[in-house]
C-alpha cells in the first residue's frame, strides 16, 4: 500500500520552499549585470571615440623619414596639418592618423586616396566629414601616404 506524505498546511504567510531566490534578489542581480553593463558600453565607447570631437591629440615619434615621406610631409603641412596637427597627431579639428583605425589593413592606402580626392563621411571620429582636398595634386598623394604610415610605423600602429 503506497504511503501518502501529508503536506503541512502552509498559514499563508511563509516564503515558499522552492530553493530559488526570492523575485526581489533576481530584480536586483538583473539589474546590477544591466546597469553594469550599459557603464561599461559606454566607457569603451568614450573612449574609443574621445568623447566626441575635442581635442584628440596624442603624442607622436617621429622617426628620420625617407626622401618620399619628406616631400608627403610638405605637403602634409600645407594641407592636413590645420586639421590633422603635426605630424598627424589629431587636433580640436581632425583625428589624429596615428591610430590603429588607419592602419593599412583597416585603412588601405587607397582609402585615403579616396578621402583625399572625394572626400570621407563620418564614420570612426565625431569631427563631422572630411571634404575632398582638390589642392592636392595627384602627384603628391604617394608621397603624401608614404608620409602617413612611416610616421604610423614609428608609432607602433602597424
Amino acid at each position: 500500500m503506497p504511503v501518502s506524505k501529508k503536506r503541512k498546511k502552509s498559514s499563508g504567510s511563509e516564503a515558499p520552499q522552492t530553493g530559488a531566490a526570492p523575485k526581489t534578489a533576481i530584480h536586483r542581480s538583473t539589474f546590477t549585470t544591466m546597469a553594469g553593463i550599459v557603464i561599461a558600453l559606454g566607457l569603451v565607447g568614450w573612449l574609443i571615440f574621445g568623447g566626441g570631437g575635442g581635442d584628440s591629440t596624442i603624442k607622436v615619434i617621429v622617426p628620420t623619414l625617407s626622401a618620399k615621406a619628406q616631400s608627403g610631409e610638405q605637403t602634409f603641412n600645407r594641407v592636413c596639418l590645420k586639421c590633422h596637427g603635426e605630424h598627424a597627431a589629431g587636433s580640436k579639428s581632425g583625428p589624429p592618423l596615428v591610430d590603429p583605425f588607419y592602419r593599412p589593413s583597416h585603412h588601405a592606402d587607397g582609402s585615403f586616396v579616396s578621402a583625399i580626392t572625394r572626400g570621407v563621411r563620418q564614420h570612426h571620429w565625431k569631427f563631422g566629414p572630411m571634404p575632398p582636398q582638390p589642392q592636392v595634386k595627384a602627384a603628391e598623394i604617394p608621397d603624401l601616404i608614404a608620409y602617413i604610415r612611416e610616421i604610423q610605423q614609428a608609432n607602433g600602429v602597424f
